[in-house]
């Protein structure tokens, strides 16, 4: 099944508008357009909302904090559900927790249940935030599978043994590994005054470990050219993974100073960094889904496989397969071609596809091992690490 699930994702790498659009051949994720019969990849094609016959959304998707049309983490994994359900004639609806950013454990369960209520046999929820919302919806709704997208396997109650809940599926990336080979690919590039702005405040696991990555990549690379690289790396402005003017005046500053391309890592956020390159002339490095299509600062992005893993999970389930992944932690990574960086559509110069494609075989064959402990972030005889707090 694992060699099933690494030919889904390795297909997603092809597509250029997000990180992941594909699958398998059973369950392939293309849309007929009835006006004409050609069949559609692109996620964008799929109305964001539909109304089914009986007033009934079997798929629901839970939004993370920021907004739904966020081209990075929470569209992601909403093109994996919309894919799906497209292509296999299943009605969906999407539920944003209320309060937005400011959103409770209380409102991400409210949506939870407003998506039971509304017929759902299935919820993908997005963000490590979710945890105790679904380990309450989960306990009380036990005949409905939940999907915990950035997640991990979800006990009954937080006491020291308690039983994992068996309709929780959780999903998480080897993140570390695609900030590798972003951090890796800008110095080669050239760039050795770099930033990362990460979101959640140091507190996501996601984020960490792609930020930990990123500057275990240029201090890699930095080694190689036998050069001295820079990083400013912060977790100001980003608790909520929104836009904000003081986030875009901090990304200005650095460039002001002298940074190169900041690493952009926290969805909405991206729209405050693109901002300030834009207006220096500078470079970003996007997250989550490839980014280039916002910007043309993006050299390149540390993409991850939403799309595909959600339509992996939602496969497994209507095919009366989800207690293989119920209670149980998948985590994907180089070698399931679930992480990597969007050769069709970067814009580097310096550093070729071939040269790419050497150093992931190198990380899948374990040649190349990333530490995913970001408590073990320092500078290091190549990069000098500037942590702004």
């Amino acid at each position: 099944m694992k060699r099933v699930l690494a030919f889904i994702l390795a297909l997603c790498m092809v597509f250029a508008l997000c990180a992941c659009n594909s699958g398998d051949d059973s369950k392939d994720p293309k849309v007929t357009d009835d006006a004409n019969g050609t069949t559609v990849t692109d996620p964008d094609k799929i109305p964001d909302e539909m109304t089914s016959d009986d007033g009934k959304y079997e798929i629901a998707f839970v939004t993370d904090v920021g907004q739904l049309k966020d081209k990075s983490f929470n569209q992601g994994t909403f093109d994996g559900v919309k894919l799906y359900a497209s292509a296999n004639d299943k009605s969906y609806k999407y539920y944003q927790p209320a309060n937005g950013d400011k959103a409770t454990d209380d409102d991400r369960y409210d949506a939870m249940k407003a998506a039971v209520d509304n017929g759902a046999k299935i919820v993908v929820c997005a963000g490590f935030k979710q945890e105790a919302a679904i380990r309450q919806a989960a306990a009380e709704f036990a005949d409905v599978s939940f999907v915990f997208v950035d997640g991990y396997p979800v006990t009954e109650s937080t006491e020291d043994g308690a039983p994992v809940l068996k309709n929780v599926a959780g999903i998480s990336f080897q993140e570390e590994q695609s900030g590798y080979l972003a951090g890796y690919a800008a110095v080669m590039e050239g760039y050795t005054k770099l930033g990362f702005t990460g979101g959640g405040g140091g507190t996501n696991p996601a984020c960490c470990r792609f930020g930990y990555g990123f500057v275990q990549g240029v201090e890699a690379a930095a080694a190689e050219k036998n050069v001295k690289a820079e990083v400013n790396y912060s977790w100001l402005y980003g608790s909520s993974f929104s836009a904000s003017p003081e986030l875009q005046t901090m990304a200005a500053g650095w460039y002001q100073n002298g940074t190169q391309a900041i690493f952009a890592c926290g969805g909405s956020m991206f729209a405050s960094v693109s901002a300030a390159a834009e207006a220096a002339d500078a470079k970003v490095i996007g997250v989550d889904t490839d980014q280039s299509f916002e910007s043309d600062t993006v050299i390149t992005s540390a993409t991850k496989g939403l799309a595909s893993s959600v339509q992996w999970a939602l496969a497994k389930f209507y095919a009366g397969e989800f207690a293989e992944i119920g209670g149980v932690g998948t985590a994907l990574g180089a070698k399931d071609d679930a992480v990597g960086l969007p050769t069709a559509t970067w814009s580097l110069e310096n550093w070729s596809v071939d040269q790419y494609n050497a150093l992931l075989k190198d990380i899948k064959d374990g040649k190349v091992v990333i530490d995913s402990d970001w408590n073990n972030l320092k500078s290091t005889d190549n990069v000098t690490v500037n942590v702004i707090e």
